[in-house]
C-alpha cells in the first residue's frame, strides 16, 4: 500500500481556479478537500476512490408540480405500509 503525505499546501492559487473548485465541491455536495482530489486525480490519470455522480436525471429534477409530487408520495406510503397480519 502506498503511502499518503498528511497534507499539501497551495499557494497562489487563481481566484478563477478558487472559484471553479468551490463550484465542483457544492455541485457535487463533497467537501474543498475531495473536490481538489477528484480534480487532480483526473487530470493526472489517477482512479478516483469516491462514488461517481452522475447528472443523467438532472433534467427531471424540480420539474413535477406540487400536485404531482403529492400524489407520488402518497403512492409511496401505501407501499410503505405494513401489513401488520403478514409478520405474525
Amino acid at each position: 500500500m502506498a503511502t499518503r503525505d498528511k497534507a499539501i499546501t497551495l499557494r497562489n492559487l487563481p481566484p478563477e481556479v478558487a472559484r471553479l473548485v468551490r463550484e465542483k465541491a457544492r455541485a457535487e455536495g463533497i467537501s474543498l478537500n475531495q473536490a481538489v482530489i477528484r480534480v487532480l486525480e483526473a487530470q493526472l490519470g489517477g482512479r478516483a476512490r469516491t462514488e461517481a455522480v452522475h447528472h443523467d436525471l438532472d433534467a427531471l429534477a424540480g420539474a413535477w408540480s406540487a400536485a404531482e409530487a403529492a400524489a407520488f408520495e402518497q403512492a409511496l406510503a401505501e407501499g410503505r405500509r405494513v401489513d401488520e397480519e403478514l409478520w405474525r
